[in-house]
């Protein structure tokens, strides 16, 4: 998993903090705001929240600061939490199931495209398997503090000791969170094959969807697998998971026969893994993720929510 950057490596001399080396903490931040909130544009506002609070203080204030790094990452982290808090109750108005926001691979899209010269570095997530898409709900299903204690420890290896100042807790109270939230990791992983043979299986999904193959989808789908949707009230998509490989196959072929000639499926990199895009007259429509375990699809998770398809459109 990401390995702890050392906060101030870049501060220089510990006076007034320079603009450029207070801005080189944003990936860092981007990174930490995405995995604990699952939103690009979350982690967006955070981050411009934590550097608002940063340059509210007076420069003597700011001078005092040991570590502007790590007073970053701690006001950051503290952001998320409230954040993660109150997104509960937002959800319960969310029109369907919610997905974390799916990213692209920035040299698969974003160095590609028209315009990349203007995308910023310190946007881009680190790619790796602490935000794939399974990872990220399994995230989503825990408490906000088991949550940010487990992101803090296990993924940017901060000790329990200061995962406690932020968490407002005790070092012992946040490894019992952070054991908890491992346990839940654990409970939910498969094995993953190598990246080559699940890019093989999802080329062979999307050759039999856009055949409308039924039997070709059921042979790749696990009979238990599930397909879940996130359209937020604002794209078309089914409100409920769809259970069943059998079910899923039927359903997928529905939605190929509907779409007819008007939509190309595209193999790309989604949060890491083999995915699909779905272009509907050019435009990206939908980002299919899935999670694979052995030779069959486990998961399907189909984001259809335009907001959240922002990165995907950029350029």
């Amino acid at each position: 998993m990401t390995t702890r950057a050392e906060p101030g490596d870049d501060q220089g001399d510990q006076g007034d903090q320079g603009l450029s080396a207070i801005m080189s903490e944003r990936r860092q931040l981007i990174n930490l705001g995405y995995r604990l909130l699952g939103s690009l544009a979350d982690a967006e506002d955070v981050v411009q929240e934590t550097y608002a609070r940063w340059y509210a203080m007076s420069a003597q204030e700011r001078q005092a600061i040991e570590s502007p790094g790590a007073w970053l990452m701690t006001v950051a982290s503290r952001i998320c939490l409230n954040l993660l808090g109150s997104a509960r109750a937002r959800r319960e108005t969310y029109v369907g199931d919610w997905i974390p926001e799916p990213l692209p691979e920035p040299t698969e899209w974003i160095a590609g495209r028209s315009g990349a010269g203007g995308i910023d570095l310190a946007e881009r997530v680190t790619l790796d398997e602490s935000v794939t898409m399974a990872f990220l709900v399994v995230l989503d299903s825990m408490t906000p503090a088991e949550r940010v204690a487990f992101v803090l420890h296990d993924v940017f290896r901060y000790p329990f000791g200061e995962v406690a100042e932020i968490v407002g807790r005790t070092p012992a109270a946040c490894r019992q969170l952070a054991s908890s939230a491992r346990r839940r990791v654990r409970t939910a992983q498969t094995p993953a094959g190598p990246s080559a043979g699940q890019a093989r299986i999802v080329r062979q999904f999307r050759t039999a969807w856009q055949a409308k193959d039924i039997d070709a989808l059921i042979s790749l789908l696990d009979p238990d697998a599930t397909a879940t949707a996130d359209g937020g009230g604002l794209a078309v998509t089914h409100l409920l998971p769809i259970v069943g490989g059998e079910q899923i196959a039927r359903a997928y072929a529905e939605i190929a026969r509907v779409a007819g000639h008007r939509t190309t499926f595209l193999e790309c990199t989604v949060n890491g893994l083999p995915g699909l895009v779905a272009q509907q007259d050019g435009d990206i429509a939908t980002v299919f993720a899935f999670e694979i375990a052995g030779d069959r699809i486990r998961h399907i998770w189909a984001v259809r929510n335009p907001e959240k398809l922002r990165p995907w459109r950029i350029g």
